[in-house]
């Protein structure tokens, strides 16, 4: 008589974490503000001041803009935070940086969000594979997050872990 197959895994109190599974919709897009800058590398107020105003920033509705200069310009501050001024009404984050920094930050705000009691006491895999671009970044900042209250942390696919931490007893 053949034994029944037992998914051990299924029947555990193991939580998967898949940061994909957060991952928020809206396309990220770099401004580039390079083109606005007399020759590509000097920012005159004025020249600025007026693309700024003529620009359509509705076609940033609910998306994630990272602004950067691709130029070795020197850019003042309070250019970004004047981009930042009209983006804020469409935009659903900002920041001054590559698509990278903007994408931790996205992280960031999810994984400031993540209630912890769901996995107090209990051993954690932190999903490794995706689809989707997930920053090396926000991993770190989950595992600061869960790591107080969860027992243990592994990081990997159930069948194939790779233990991270486990709390003293």
């Amino acid at each position: 008589m053949a034994e029944e197959i037992i998914n051990r895994i299924a029947n555990s109190n193991l939580i998967t974490i898949d940061l994909e599974d957060f991952y928020p919709k809206g396309n990220r897009i770099v401004f580039d503000i390079k083109d606005w800058l007399f020759e590509g590398l000097i920012l005159r107020e004025k020249d600025f001041r007026e693309s700024v105003k003529n620009h359509d920033w509705s076609q940033y509705q609910d998306n994630y803009v990272a602004l950067t200069c691709s130029s070795d310009a020197i850019i003042p501050s309070w250019a970004y935070l004047l981009l930042t001024v009209e983006l804020s009404a469409f935009a659903k984050k900002i920041v001054v940086g590559d698509l990278t920094l903007l994408e931790t930050v996205i992280y960031q705000d999810i994984i400031n969000l993540i209630n912890t009691s769901d996995y107090k006491d209990k051993p954690v895999i932190i999903k490794g594979c995706a689809n989707k671009q997930i920053p090396s970044s926000a991993y770190t900042l989950l595992i600061e997050k869960i790591k107080p209250v969860a027992k243990t942390i592994m990081f990997g696919e159930a069948c194939s872990t790779v233990p991270l931490y486990k709390r003293k007893k």
